[in-house]
């Protein structure tokens, strides 16, 4: 398994949990590349550490296409490689496998995105690439959503029959806390361009001046500190008092917001899978949603959602209005969806197909 990029987030509790399950099966030998393994440490598995390959792009792809063949030369006996990190190694195997993390090379950049983050523009615009190249050396690739079986599917020109999905697993957070008053909108998010905060910003000032002030609030969980997009933000709508600028959150501080959240506010433009959605879905709260397809994925079993175009901060303010006076008929239940094959509800399932 090659992991050397993965060093935080969602990302690091794939591979933490990936890496828990194999180190408990005592009929595979396994071998993990990491960035360092305090990160991952479980017994029964081999480390070898690569720490270099997240210096820069150059030595990630040196690594990748140059570092990692060297090595899976003194390894002849590897039956399966599995890259957790998006890109298809150069490597000496029976059978490849890629999962598939990041939803980027789906997003549509903006000149504003460009501005305020010229990263994320490029970091989508090499995804594009990054995920073609050595492609089809793998018999499967793995995502977490059926949108993006189909859309990798079709980016890659890789069947579909051989891409899995497979949720991520996570654990729900306990919330005891009750709802405040007035009506608080949370939208829990990472400064980025991509999360589309202006549209909650624009469609709370919109409704402060129909509703007049302190009729509700909306809790961000980031400062408007930490980049050049959240400082904008701060700016440019200081002046809408119902809006709380809240700074990151701690779990325990997460759960305690979710239970006093009247309603969960998601507008990000891509995601891979929308992590806050699946744990305010057990709340049984309203939850106003971008509508795209990672939200109707994430939000699959929930009785209470609503839908709006992504960039419509008039139909969002007036979603939250109906919340604010308790009119939720447009609010309907997600259905949960039938998957095709191949699918994998856990890592055993997983691994049975991948072996």
């Amino acid at each position: 398994m090659s992991a050397v990029n993965i060093r935080k987030g969602g990302t690091l509790t794939v591979l933490r949990d990936c890496l828990r399950y194999l180190g408990g099966r005592p009929d595979l030998h396994v071998t993990a590349l990491v960035h360092n393994k305090e990160l991952c440490n479980f017994p029964g598995i081999d480390y070898i550490e690569i720490p270099w390959s997240a210096e820069g792009w150059f030595k990630r792809l040196w690594c990748e296409y140059v570092s990692m063949n060297r090595i899976s030369k003194t390894l002849p006996d590897t039956y399966l490689w599995l890259s957790l990190h998006d890109t298809t190694p150069r490597v000496k195997a029976q059978r490849q496998a890629v999962y598939c993390h990041t939803s980027f090379p789906f997003m549509k950049p903006t000149l504003r995105d460009l501005w305020m983050d010229y990263k994320i523009p490029l970091f989508s615009l090499f995804t594009k690439y990054a995920y073609r190249w050595n492609v089809r050396k793998n018999k499967y690739l793995i995502v977490q959503q059926e949108w993006m079986r189909q859309a990798l599917a079709a980016l890659v020109s890789f069947p579909a029959s051989r891409i899995i999905v497979a949720p991520p697993s996570f654990e729900r957070p306990v919330i005891t806390a009750a709802p405040s008053n007035p009506p608080m909108f949370l939208y829990v998010g990472t400064p980025d361009c991509h999360k589309n905060f202006e549209t909650v910003c624009k469609a709370a000032e919109l409704l402060e001046k129909r509703l007049g002030k302190g009729a509700f609030c909306v809790v961000f969980t980031i400062s408007g500190e930490e980049n050049r997009y959240a400082q904008w933000l701060r700016r440019r709508w200081c002046h809408v008092d119902s809006i709380r600028f809240r700074g990151y959150l701690s779990r325990e501080e997460l759960a305690q917001a979710y239970g006093k959240a009247s309603c969960l506010v998601f507008p990000s433009r891509i995601e891979t899978w929308g992590l806050p959605i699946s744990e305010f879905l057990q709340t049984g709260k309203p939850m106003i949603l971008a509508d795209m397809p990672y939200a109707h994925g994430a939000a699959a079993g929930a009785s209470k959602v609503a839908f709006f175009p992504v960039r419509d901060a008039e139909k969002l303010a007036l979603l939250m209005q109906k919340v604010i006076e308790k009119e939720e008929e447009s609010f309907k239940a997600v259905p949960v969806p039938e998957f095709s094959a191949p699918y994998a509800e856990n890592w055993d399932r997983l691994f049975d197909i991948l072996l």
